[in-house]
């Protein structure tokens, strides 16, 4: 994943620190609660600890423009107030929890340890690569710090913090799932496949191709019970739904500009798709072998990174607001991957970072 810069344009009067709820237009999905928390520093990942009731954000220097010293920025899950900082996460992308232990991970160099209660830092984690995206992996209680430079991905024990090993994916990692019963699934953006991992062994078993049905896979969300995956890619802007068991391709459906980050809520049966270009898409499971786009929700442009709290069913998204670019903006470098993301862009506007809920 990469930070979230974006030009805004529009926006500026939905928001004010405290929490509002949108008019409901119809029975779907639409924002029901937004909140401007602010603050200076780029972001990319963010995260629903459903358990924990707290949303995790992190905010890293030298990104999105203003004087920033990176940190993890924690709220109340439910009502979306500031409940403390992880201060010295260098290069900060994204957040993830073992909720057994109550221990948390900030994927930054180094990782940072951390006690999810109090936020106190246990301790600080070196890993190689440049970590990037991070998830948690159950069945063996272990965190995956993944990254575009090899190793690929870093693991970690989460009851104590030490490295267990690195995996070769074969190419660049954007978000992991597990299926919670020792199989691990990570999409590469620049291989147009997804590598399937076995947990235990920490190899790599299986790389399911897209098949020239998408490129560029950004996002990923797995229907566990089912063993069906949901890779959303850039290129076209399509979902393509694979089998878990084998990587045979069922179907493809059509999702926004942008993409940055998927899921799949199976309390609805419903797979997401977060965007860029202001839209999050929600694909309905109506059974293993039949989907439809069930509706294009209207989010903010720039919120392409989203997380589920799996408690309310609501999807929560971050974005910004950011000055016109001029003649000296430089534009945007190639990402890593391969894939360039947008043209050059203008500060990021004085506290305008927000937090969006989308729910029923």
């Amino acid at each position: 994943m990469r930070p979230s810069f974006v030009l805004i344009v529009a926006a500026t009067t939905m928001l004010g620190f405290g929490l509002r709820a949108e008019p409901a237009a119809d029975s779907g999905y639409k924002i029901v609660k937004t909140a401007k928390v602010g603050g200076a520093g780029g972001f990319d990942y963010v995260f629903a600890d459903a358990d924990g009731r707290r949303l995790y954000i992190p905010r890293a220097a030298g990104r999105g423009g203003g004087d920033a010293k990176s940190r993890v920025t924690v709220f109340d899950l439910d009502t979306l107030q500031p409940v403390g900082e992880i201060p010295d996460t260098n290069r900060v992308h994204g957040v993830a929890v073992d909720p057994k232990s109550g221990h948390g991970f900030s994927s930054s160099s180094p990782v940072v340890m951390f006690d999810t209660k109090t936020l106190a830092t246990i301790k600080t984690i070196t890993v190689e690569g440049s970590p990037d995206g991070i998830f948690f992996e159950p069945a063996t209680e272990r965190i995956y710090v993944l990254s575009h430079r090899a190793p690929n991905v870093s693991v970690i024990d989460a009851t104590d913090g030490s490295i267990v090993g690195t995996i070769d994916l074969g190419g660049a990692p954007e978000q992991g799932q597990s299926d919670g019963n020792g199989r691990v699934f990570i999409d590469l953006e620049d291989k147009d496949n997804v590598a399937v991992v076995d947990a235990k062994t920490m190899k790599v078993t299986a790389h399911y191709d897209l098949a020239g049905k998408g490129s560029g896979p950004a996002g990923l969300g797995l229907d566990a019970k089912n063993h069906i995956l949901f890779v959303c890619c850039h290129d076209p802007q399509t979902c393509v739904i694979l089998s878990a068991d084998d990587g045979t391709i069922i179907t493809t459906l059509p999702i926004g500009r942008g993409v940055d980050a998927a899921g799949f809520n199976p309390n609805t049966m419903e797979a997401f798709s977060s965007q860029g270009d202001g839209t999050l898409t929600i694909i309905k499971e109506n059974s293993p072998t039949s989907f439809e786009v069930e509706q294009n929700v209207k989010t903010v442009p720039g919120a392409k990174t989203s997380t589920l709290d799996s408690k309310t069913n609501q999807i929560f998204l971050i974005t910004a607001q950011y000055a016109a670019p001029t003649p000296s903006t430089q534009p945007a470098t190639q990402a890593e991957g391969g894939r360039r993301r947008g043209a050059g862009r203008g500060q990021m506007l004085p506290d305008s970072f927000t937090i969006i809920a989308v729910g029923k």
